[in-house]
């Protein structure tokens, strides 16, 4: 008589395969294949609980790969099926790095089939120090959806912009040394890139320049006329493309910064909808100085349920906010690297929540310069890291405890 039985199902956007071996990993029925609807979920519910009343078990426990979208469906519906319910069912969203590095004791001599990443699973589900999927991560769930969303937004305005930047070398090779304006991507300074090619700048009086200048910087500069002097020596040393050339480039660019312009605009948009979620989302992290709603609804979103940690060290590992270490006999490199490996985006909006705490909070502005003046190479990526890292440990206790900061590191 088996006391549990261990589920592995593969899962595509297609089809569903599962496997299910008793505590001394025989399997008890072979593999089977069902479609990943809901006719398909219904029937392998089925199937489960054949196998559970055949088997007389106490406990169910299901593995699920967490591959993209394609298993939450499935995982919702497991979870809510009345058939599993007297089984004390448990189901398990396990990373597929965790998965693929379990397969290597295997061996590498096994075919790659969707019939044996389900066995894979099951075995992994048995080998058990896994954190069964919680109803407090539901909660959660549509907000990171948004805050994923912007993460990809912010790549794809990175992007554009660095496909503007080489377009800008084309049009104006020099603008980005001479720095004319502070910043390259103002409203005064794209207004001048849309409008007016070197040769055209170089034409223009200087006072009608600098009233152009002043006019699309909303009146903010102290001195209009020497950005225009700038300016006008800029285009005097700038490279002269020909007229095809150039033609093509200023279409290039000008569509490029109107794709810049959208994104930035769809960013404003999904912070107002994330921080109208987050505020549905009891937590402390925004008593912090400093720590924006943007960036708490990010690092809430991918923790989804605190408990699921052991300690601020297991979070920091999650977030890939670890350092690889090298020795060998009395020899211990100084240089460590990042190991990355964890939830990308933990780390990005924890590293954005540290950027901020460096400018608004005392203690942490404390610590960053401690960090960055400690080394002479990647000072500002360093301290800046090393910074996140420490706030770790703030959100865990923060997250773990409800507690309100009160100024001070929370252990």
């Amino acid at each position: 008589m088996a006391q549990a039985i261990f589920a592995g199902i593969d899962i595509s956007a297609l089809k569903c395969d599962l496997v299910c071996l008793d505590e001394q990993g025989h399997q008890l029925a072979p593999a089977k294949s069902f479609p990943n609807d809901l006719e398909g979920a219904s029937t392998l519910v089925e199937v489960l609980d054949a196998l559970a009343r055949k088997f007389n078990i106490q406990q169910l426990h299901i593995g699920l790969e967490a591959t993209s979208v394609y298993g939450v469906h499935l995982r919702e519906f497991l979870l809510d099926a009345t058939q599993l319910m007297p089984y004390s069912t448990r189901v398990y969203e396990i990373n597929p790095v965790m998965v693929a590095g379990f397969k290597k004791a295997f061996g590498s001599k096994r075919p790659k089939t969707d019939a044996l990443d389900a066995y894979i699973i099951a075995e992994r589900v048995r080998f058990g120090h896994l954190t069964p999927y919680s109803r407090e991560a539901t909660v959660t769930e549509p907000l990171r959806q948004l805050t994923r969303l912007r993460l990809h937004l912010v790549e794809m305005v990175t992007a554009e912009k660095n496909r503007a930047l080489n377009l800008l070398f084309l049009k104006f090779s020099n603008y980005r040394k001479d720095k004319p304006f502070n910043h390259t991507f103002s409203k005064a300074s794209l207004a001048v890139l849309q409008e007016f090619t070197p040769d055209e700048l170089l034409e223009m009086p200087l006072e009608e320049l600098a009233e152009f200048i002043q006019a699309h910087s909303n009146n903010k500069l102290v001195s209009p006329e020497e950005v225009a002097k700038a300016l006008k020596q800029a285009a005097n040393r700038a490279y002269r493309l020909n007229p095809k050339m150039l033609e093509a480039c200023e279409v290039a660019l000008s569509l490029t910064l109107q794709n810049i312009d959208h994104l930035k605009k769809q960013l404003k948009q999904l912070d107002k909808v994330i921080c109208r979620e987050l505020n549905a989302i009891p937590q402390t992290l925004t008593s912090v100085k400093g720590f924006g709603p943007v960036s708490a609804a990010g690092i809430i979103a991918e923790i989804s349920d605190i408990k699921r940690f052991k300690d601020q060290a297991a979070l920091a590992q999650y977030a890939g906010l670890t350092w690889t270490r090298y020795q060998s006999g009395d020899f211990e490199a100084e240089e460590r690297r990042l190991t990355k490996s964890g939830n990308r985006y933990l780390r990005y909006y924890l590293v954005q929540a540290a950027n901020s705490l460096r400018v608004h909070n005392e203690e942490y502005k404390a610590y960053y310069q401690r960090k960055y003046h400690e080394v002479t190479k990647h000072q500002h990526k360093r301290a800046l890291v090393l910074t996140a890292r420490k706030l770790v440990r703030l959100v865990f206790a923060l997250l773990s405890k409800g507690q309100i900061y009160k100024g001070t590191v929370v252990n």
